[in-house]
């Protein structure tokens, strides 16, 4: 399929993360009364704002609790209730830290060693005098340097034995502008210790304390010349096999991810230590990054990604046409009965559940696949037509009998046999709204949607047969025409299979399917369906004309969603 050329991408500044030289960090300590966090518990607040490495400016004061200061925390603090008296209030004191700290700004990070305890405090006086609070990312130093220095290299993870560890000029002393002050000299040495490890961006620090293996988050590097764009990545072992596939909106900061967050999935763990490298395929859209996704695991069937084994061989529930029409299963599915058939279904398992619900409707001939033989009912059996009907689309008539049939047990308290019925309803609810969402585009022969895109402009994608034939997207602002144009004439040529599931997989289709249909994309062109919706405009809209029927399985979403 046709994709933009490839050229350099300059990243924007979100894509790729905000480097730790440019965050702005507010190292914070606090002494305190020795209470909980509230109102009456601060005694002085000290702070230090540094970029860079390099220190901004300082904040401290003493602050006056309006309790007096216990005999056992003087000792510690050397802070008195003489020395406080005429300091400001809490509600002073905090609002004028709140005012110097600027923690609402998206590129500051609060800093505190054990930071639950000095943030706690502050949140909690803060919300306690009505004071605005907005949660800041916090990092925490006791956290960050358990991760840097195991206790070989150091006896204790206190503040005192780190600052003594990196060469602090500032020793602790349970003053806050000290403590604070040593604070930020082991901050700075844990991240120096922890950058060759993939701890080099504002994003990082969210799961810098991780457990992650250093070996594992040193290969975060393997992303650093990765695009900011959509596309699909394969993770490549020492001998070049795809060890796994997968789709994203933004391949830098995705891939990224693998190497500096915790992953608590075995197999993908085990991945990640074995990958040595990583291919990119950058596409012009996510849907067609996710629809490449679906075709290289089909194609490579990586070990590490889950998906279901042959599902060109998942079952279809149709109408077999002879002198005793009776429901079947198929896997093999001519397009030209894609209209008046249920499926695919995940199991044949599933598909047989469908047929007794559909069946004991009905009313058809029970076919018996051992002797090729129809089985009569004794009841008179219903006209095949709508049999036809309900498989096409009137799901309805199946469904609402069956309603019945399950409230009428319900209420003779027959609950095992409801359920049963239940879940046999379900089942073939599932399988008709499957077939409902991928039949106008299995059976359509072009078809080009466009979908605003968040931040203006349009992305449009090419559909023939349900198949992903193409994608692009406009600038902001840009006649989409042209595009529109190029697109049509390069997208992939794409013939009638001459069964579903011959070329594309359904779950392809259903996925363009979602897209199509949904309720912010319109129409642009489109072939095989009715002349007055084919050619409708971007502002036009005809997505209902490839709405679901008034009797479709959608309706029945409670029964569809519970749990059985």
């Amino acid at each position: 399929m046709p994709s933009s050329p490839s050229q350099p991408v300059q990243a924007a500044f979100a894509d790729m993360g905000t480097a730790l030289r440019e965050v702005t960090f507010v190292v914070v300590d606090l002494e305190t009364t020795g209470g909980g966090p509230g109102a009456h518990a601060i005694t002085e607040i000290g702070a230090v704002k540094v970029r860079g490495g390099v220190v901004d400016s300082e904040f401290s004061t003493l602050v006056n609790p309006g309790t007096a200061i216990p005999a056992q925390i003087t000792v510690l603090t050397g802070i008195t209730n003489a020395m406080v008296a005429d300091a400001p209030p809490v509600a002073q004191a905090v609002a004028a830290f709140l005012q110097w700290a600027h923690l609402a700004d998206p590129t500051t990070v609060a800093v505190a060693h054990n930071a639950r305890f000095d943030l706690g405090h502050l949140r909690g006086a803060a919300r306690a005098l009505d004071l605005d609070w907005r949660e800041p990312v916090v990092l925490d130093t006791l956290a960050l340097a358990r991760r840097a220095w195991d206790r070989t290299q150091v006896p204790n993870h206190k503040l005192g034995t780190l600052a003594t560890f990196v060469g602090s000029p500032t020793t602790p002393t349970h003053r806050a502008l000290d403590d604070a002050r040593a604070t930020v000299d082991v901050l700075h040495a844990a991240l120096e210790r922890l950058g060759p490890q993939g701890v080099t961006h504002l994003e990082d620090l969210a799961t810098a304390t991780d457990p992650v293996p250093a070996s594992r988050r040193v290969k975060s590097r393997l992303a650093d010349d990765l695009p900011a764009a959509p596309g699909v990545y394969q993770f490549l072992s020492p001998a070049g096999q795809v060890l796994y596939v997968g789709s994203a909106v933004n391949l830098h900061r995705r891939v990224r991810s693998y190497f500096t967050a915790a992953e608590k999935r075995t197999k993908v763990a085990r991945m990640l230590d074995t990958t040595v490298a990583v291919r990119v395929i950058e596409t012009p859209t996510e849907l067609e990054a996710r629809v490449r996704e679906l075709r290289l695991i089909a194609e490579l069937d990586p070990p590490v990604n889950r998906r279901s084994r042959a599902p060109q061989r998942r079952p279809w529930l149709h109408l077999v046409d002879s002198p005793h029409p009776h429901l079947g299963l198929t896997a093999v599915l001519p397009l030209s009965e894609a209209s008046r058939a249920i499926g695919p279904f995940p199991s044949r398992k599933a598909a047989l559940e469908a047929q007794r619900a559909a069946e004991s409707v009905l009313r058809l001939e029970v076919w018996d696949g051992h002797s090729a033989r129809a089985v009569r009912r004794a009841d008179t059996p219903a006209d095949a037509g709508i049999a036809m009907r309900a498989l096409s689309g009137e799901i309805d008539l199946v469904a609402h009998p069956l309603l019945a049939r399950i409230a009428e047990l319900s209420a003779q308290e027959r609950y095992e046999e409801a359920g049963l019925w239940t879940q046999r309803l379900r089942a073939l609810l599932l399988g008709a709204r499957r077939a409902e969402q991928t039949r106008p585009l299995l059976t359509c022969p072009h078809l080009l949607a466009a979908r605003r895109r968040e931040h203006g402009g349009w992305e449009l994608v090419a559909v023939r047969w349900g198949r992903l034939a193409g994608s692009a997207v406009t600038a902001p602002g840009v006649d989409p025409r042209p595009t529109i144009a190029t697109l049509r004439a390069t997208a992939q040529v794409v013939d009638r299979p001459a069964r579903v599931g011959a070329e594309t997989s359904v779950e392809e289709t259903a996925l363009l399917a979602d897209w199509v249909l949904d309720a912010g994309a319109r129409l642009v062109e489109v072939e095989g369906l009715d002349d007055d919706v084919a050619g409708q405009s971007l502002e036009g809209g005809a997505a209902a004309a490839l709405s679901w029927p008034v009797g479709a399985a959608a309706r029945h979403r409670r029964v569809i969603d519970a749990e059985v």
